[in-house]
């Protein structure tokens, strides 16, 4: 007797190994001093428990962040000016010119 597996049973499977897979990764990801209630190593237990544990990680784990509020500059400041190259410097490049003129 062949086992029956309708369509919506694969589709819900898949949504719920989804949830997990997300919830999984985001705890393996999430850095350990921002993780709330519990230490990192216990939410990664945690969240092996099916369906049950993603949940309690997104409620009771999960770092909350801050709301964006209009006007805020989200990107990181620039670094700072990088030295420049020899061949990006003119005074370099003029002292060159001259060291070429002398030798000929």
């Amino acid at each position: 007797m062949a086992y029956r597996v309708g369509m919506a049973n694969v589709v819900v499977g898949l949504a719920l190994l989804a949830f997990w897979l997300y919830c999984l990764f985001d705890v393996i990801t999430t850095p350990p001093e921002i993780v709330r209630t519990l230490p990192k190593a216990a939410w990664v237990l945690v969240v092996m428990i099916p369906a049950m544990g993603g949940v309690l990680w997104l409620l009771a784990g999960r770092p909350v962040l801050e709301p964006i509020t209009p006007g805020q500059n989200l990107l990181p400041s620039p670094p700072p000016e990088a030295p420049r190259g020899p061949d990006d410097d003119p005074d370099f490049l003029r002292s060159l010119e001259r060291k070429l003129r002398d030798e000929d």
